[in-house]
């Protein structure tokens, strides 16, 4: 039987015709793909991702999502930060890694789960690759699509949270519209040289969901387009900038852009709740005699745990027979001045602080981005300083009993350390407070202080919820 042959201008068109078909059902694929991918990401602040009845709850700690960012080179020394205010049963977050570290038992415990930063699709020569993994985090957080998420917070490994504080602040706002809340830097060169316009990452900043999804479909793109700036967070303001969406200030974030004694802006600590700190690598240990981590637990494992909303916040009282204004930063220390010194001028930070930019001059008062106190040339004039000893709660009336001591004078640059001064005889301070956990959901409003007792070694002193009229012995 003779073959039947097909004439090859057909067997070509058609070859042709089914390369056309293919083509075409690969391009369809593809915009399906995107199709499907920009609709999750539209969806993705939807009800599909939250669990029955969750979204009218108010938002809770369980929303909050930490992105934290590591590096393996630092990670024994600071992965102990994290472990002071990670909670693992009630906090949630993830460690990114440049690449992986070995865990013990007590990590795996303690510590968020980790996860290693992916390659970065892109390069440039003047961009620091570092910061480009650091500015991606917040897209690979979110490419995890863990549910009930309202909030990401982003910060270091050597950033420290009062997780209940930071909750009560995000409470305030709707996740479902566009908020990025921070600080900025204490110092002003910092943002002269960066931004004052951005929430610097060390103290960490927050995004809500409807934010974090809008930032992340363009992300990548907008990074490239800022390549030559220095660090992830001036990346992540400048994406912010493209969208229109501001900088949200609260002052209880701190960045703490300078080096040495941090007692001047602790005890000074405005009318906010205290959220973060962070350098703590370069700051002075918070306790005389104590390392930065065994300080950081006695304030953790006493007051914050007893009063997270009430910690570092300041108040002022008069010891009118003794002529001594006493300032007390709840949970960490109490002063005592010789003199009445007014509020105004108590609320105002002492420097006992050095500037974060080594080759400024230290004495430059213009070098921070808030008003200073300079301590005294004479030292017998300097604050007298009692530092936290112990901390419970009596569970019958609800009241925080703190305990200050060892009394010393500020000694910080210069000034004489060998004048003989007319030392107090009081070696110990004990303040009562109720606890106050919704002090923040009334306009704010500093605490007061009342000298309630004074023995001959010892003053009992009452801080709490100012009357109308408190004020008014104060400045007699």
């Amino acid at each position: 039987m003779a073959a039947i042959k097909i004439p090859s201008k057909i067997i070509g068109s058609r070859l042709c015709m089914l390369t056309w078909v293919i083509l075409i059902f690969s391009f369809i694929c593809i915009i399906y793909k995107i199709y499907l991918l920009d609709s999750f990401m539209q969806s993705s602040i939807h009800p599909f991702s939250v669990s029955t009845g969750e979204e009218e709850k108010p938002t809770a700690l369980r929303h909050v999502v930490f992105g934290i960012a590591a590096s393996a080179n630092m990670w024994e020394q600071r992965k102990n930060y994290i472990k002071l205010w990670y909670h693992p049963n009630r906090t949630r977050g993830i460690v990114w890694l440049d690449e992986p570290v070995p865990l013990n038992n007590s990590d795996r415990a303690e510590l968020p789960p980790i996860q290693i930063s992916s390659e970065i699709p892109f390069s440039h020569p003047s961009g620091r690759r570092s910061a480009i993994r650091i500015s991606r985090i917040i897209l690979e957080t979110l490419a995890l699509n863990l549910t009930n998420v309202r909030w990401f917070v982003m910060c270091d490994d050597d950033t420290v949270f009062l997780p209940d504080n930071l909750v009560g602040v995000l409470a305030n706002y709707d996740h479902l519209q566009y908020y990025y809340i921070g600080t900025s830097s204490e110092s002003h060169h910092q943002n002269i040289k960066l931004s004052n316009r951005m929430a610097y990452g060390g103290g960490g900043f927050a995004i809500s969901y409807a934010l974090a999804v809008l930032l992340g479909k363009n992300l990548d793109a907008c990074i490239r387009r800022y390549h030559g700036f220095f660090g992830s967070d001036q990346r992540i303001q400048a994406c912010m900038a493209e969208l229109g969406v501001p900088l949200i200030r609260h002052s209880g974030f701190h960045q703490y852009d300078v080096n040495g004694e941090i007692f001047g802006l602790l005890a000074a600590h405005p009318v906010v709740p205290f959220v973060s700190f962070h350098h703590l690598d370069v700051l002075s240990p918070m306790f005389p005699k104590h390392t930065r981590i065994e300080g950081l637990k006695k304030i953790f494992q006493g007051p914050v745990s007893l009063d997270s909303a009430g910690m570092m916040q300041q108040s002022f009282c008069y010891d009118v027979d003794g002529d001594r204004t006493v300032g007390v930063a709840w949970g960490y220390a109490v002063q005592m001045v010789k003199g009445k010194m007014s509020p105004w001028e108590m609320e105002i930070p002492l420097r006992t602080f050095k500037h974060w930019t080594k080759n400024w001059d230290n004495y430059d008062k213009h070098a921070y981005a808030f008003p200073i106190r300079e301590l005294p040339l004479d030292h017998c004039k300097r604050p007298i300083v009692y530092y936290l000893n112990s901390s419970i709660l009596n569970g019958k009336t609800d009241i925080t009993v703190t305990k200050y001591d060892n009394p010393n004078r500020l000694q910080f640059f210069i000034g004489s350390k060998n004048h003989t001064c007319d030392e107090t005889t009081i070696e110990e301070m004990i303040v009562y407070k109720l606890r106050d956990p919704d002090i923040w959901k009334r306009s704010p409003r500093r605490n007061c202080c009342r000298v309630e007792e004074k023995a001959k070694k010892m003053m009992r002193i009452h801080v709490g919820v100012c009357t109308d009229d408190e004020y008014k012995p104060m400045m007699i």
